[in-house]
This record gives structure tokens, sequence and C-alpha cells, in this order.
């Protein structure tokens, strides 16, 4: 009852403030399996995709004011996806994986979305390891490859010498922690997509291969904040 008490304070026009502290409440909450079976419903993924403004889909990322809205929703979702094999299912249906990649284009070129980025490409890992078919979608409708490839070059800074070369910059300082978690989401996704991508057939997807394969060789070559992060990029 105070899960669906709370979507359905969400549901109306509240101050950002409260949004925030709702959704830091449903997130806290969500953890619970339990909790999640009466709440899982097709009505309330809507509300958090619309806080999350992932049905927004002409309008740009323009009002700093809303990002801690949409980053605790993306956080909510992610929660209850991993734990919900309904809201799995809720998410194919509600073509959540094409709406997460138009925000991701939207985070391009863009400053202070560093968190929705983050967890944009969290919620896009979970739902290409736990729902096959949307893991198809991502690989064969929606140029996932191409997108994730564009979200690990932007995150790790690449600049190119090249068509396929990366430029080395041994003097360069090490990723943030926000760049660095971004690159290991982008990285986790790639490989779920990727996993099946064993025979590649077209021009466009050699290339595709090739321009994320130098990508992958300069991730090695470079650090993170900590040698723990480091690591993990790795």
């Amino acid at each position: 009852k105070l899960c669906e008490g709370i979507l359905n304070i969400l549901e109306k026009d509240t101050k950002t403030s409260c949004q925030v502290a709702c959704l830091e409440a449903l997130r806290i909450l969500s953890r619970d399996k339990k909790v999640l079976v009466p709440v899982t419903t097709k009505r309330n993924m809507q509300i958090l995709m619309r806080l999350a403004k992932l049905d927004a889909v002409e309008d740009p990322l323009e009002r700093a004011s809303e990002f801690p809205v949409i980053v605790e929703a993306l956080k909510c979702l992610c929660n209850i996806i991993f734990n919900s094999t309904v809201a799995q299912k809720l998410s194919l249906e509600l073509n959540l994986a094409a709406m997460l990649c138009n925000l991701l284009e939207k985070c391009k070129d863009q400053q202070l979305v560093g968190d929705i980025k983050c967890f944009d490409l969290r919620l896009l890992f979970l739902l290409s390891l736990l729902h096959t078919d949307i893991r198809s979608q991502l690989s064969q409708e929606l140029q996932g490859v191409q997108v994730l490839t564009q979200a690990l070059e932007s995150s790790l800074n690449v600049r190119w010498t090249e068509e396929y070369k990366a430029a080395e910059d041994h003097d360069r300082p090490p990723l943030s922690l926000q760049e660095t978690d971004c690159a290991i989401e982008a990285l986790k996704a790639l490989f779920n997509v990727t996993l099946d991508s064993w025979n590649v057939h077209s021009k466009n997807e050699s290339h595709q291969f090739r321009y994320m394969a130098a990508i992958l060789r300069h991730c090695l070559l470079t650090t993170g904040p900590t040698e723990d992060k480091t690591e993990e990029l790795h």
C-alpha cells in the first residue's frame, strides 16, 4: 500500500523536491521482491518512465532542475526490472529499450547529464541481460552496437588520429569516477548485445566492429580514478 500511495503522488504534478523524496523512498522499497508484486503494473511503469523523460521523444534535456528526478526514476526502474519478471515482460511491451536509446542520444554533448547517462546504460545492461527478446531488439532493430559504442567512446573521451586508431596521450589524466562508471555500464551492455554477433555479414557490421575494437584497445590503455576502478574497467 505504501508503494501504491507513493506512485499515486508521483502521478500528480507535484514539486520537484517532493518527486525526488518519493522516488528515493520507492527506490529503497523496490529492493524487496515481495513489495514489488502488487505495484508492478503497466500504469506504474509508465509513471516512472514519464518521470525519467523516456516518453518525451522530441523534447531535449534542457531543465537541469529536472535531472535529479530523471536519475531517481531510472534508479527505481533498475531495481524494479532487476527484481521482477513481470516488469521485464512489460518492458518489451512498453518498448522501453527504444526509449532508453533515444534518451542516450539526447545525452550527447550535454552538460550535467552524466548520472542520467550512467543509469540509462545500466538499465540497458539489465534489460539485455534479463530478456533475450530485448537483447535481440537492441542488436537488430535499435542499432544497439552503434548506440552503445558511441556512448563508450564519449565516456572514454576518445580522440582519433586515423579511422581505426585512437590518439595515445600518455600524459592524460585518469577518467573521473562518473566517466569510469558510464564506460563500465556501456561495456557490460555491449557484451550482452554482441554475444551472438560472432558472424559478421555486412560491410557496415565490419566497420562497426573494427571501430569498437579500436575503442576497446583505447579502453585498456586508460586508467580510472583508483586502482580498483581501473581493474573493473579493464
